[in-house]
């Protein structure tokens, strides 16, 4: 990037700096939406609440669907090794 690019751009780093911290924050969302351990916490969740009586069976059977649902078609994310 050339100085006169950079002195042109400058006025729009703070909007830039939004959408980055905007879409790390939507990444972060996103693998605890589907991480699987979580997942699977709040199925045997589910099955407390309905053995305890506080979910129906209609209820509790829409709540695994979701959770499931989650589960078995999160979207396909690239391996990256952790640190």
């Amino acid at each position: 990037m050339g100085l006169l690019t950079g002195v042109l751009l400058l006025p729009l780093a703070p909007v830039r700096l939004t959408i980055a911290v905007a879409e790390q924050i939507r990444l972060q969302a996103e693998e605890e939406f589907y991480d699987p351990g979580r997942i699977r916490e709040q199925l045997q969740e589910v099955d407390r609440l309905r053995m305890s009586g506080e979910l129906t069976d209609g209820e509790a059977s829409a709540l695994e669907e979701d959770l499931l649902d989650r589960l078995f078609f999160a979207p396909a994310r690239p391996v990256t090794p952790r640190e």
